[in-house]
């Protein structure tokens, strides 16, 4: 397997490469469940909790500003592809027409399809974290979270929901499908969180 699909990272690589990881030669799709197949004229998005109540269509996603990124992508089942190229709307371009109540520190990211996970609004407003539609240069295949996924290179890449569609804003931490499920609260992959310590024993 190894050597078929995965490689040890090489000396120029191995500083990016958090402990435990290995470089994917393509990239892998990892999914619990079917997939949910949702057009972007069906796809909606929520904000709702310790917000204002907000509801908004794939065309006002639109209207904010476009990058290009560039991000190291970690899988908590030890891959990492580096350099992945996206295409997407910061995420705090997309806070700027949030309202939130001053008693929020914690969100639950909430996905077609049931999916739920937990990310501190610390590790969510971040410069880095986006919204992608796009995958080098192709509209992002539903197998990979189109037609919108969440993208924080920071964390481990489950907290990079697929098929993202609201957030909701919480005073304090509740967790979600993956995290009641073993996985770690946090996930940052240089301390490999990977499952939580009661998974663990």
């Amino acid at each position: 397997m190894l050597g078929k699909f995965f490689q040890k990272p090489g000396k120029e690589e191995g500083e990016r490469v958090p402990p435990g990881q290995h470089l994917a030669k393509g990239f892998p799709v990892l999914t619990y469940g079917a997939t949910p197949q949702v057009s972007t004229e069906e796809w909606e998005f929520g904000v709702w909790g310790l917000a204002k109540p907000a509801t908004f269509s794939w065309s006002d996603f639109m209207t904010l500003p476009q990058h290009e990124f560039t991000a190291d992508f970690h899988c908590v089942t030890h891959w990492s592809k580096l350099d992945v190229k996206w295409t997407g709307i910061k995420v705090t371009d997309f806070m700027s027409l949030i309202e939130l109540d001053p008693k929020v520190a914690h969100i639950m990211e909430h996905c077609y399809g049931g999916y739920t996970t937990n990310i501190s609004l610390k590790d969510f407003i971040r410069e880095e974290n986006f919204f992608a539609f796009k995958v080098f240069g192709e509209v992002l295949p539903d197998e990979h979270g189109g037609p919108m996924r969440l993208v924080v290179p920071h964390l481990y890449a489950w907290k990079s929901a697929k098929w993202i569609n609201g957030l909701e804003f919480l005073a304090g931490e509740e967790l979600g499908f993956w995290e009641r499920n073993g996985y770690h609260r946090r996930g940052e992959p240089w301390a490999e969180e990977r499952y939580s310590s009661a998974f663990n024993s």
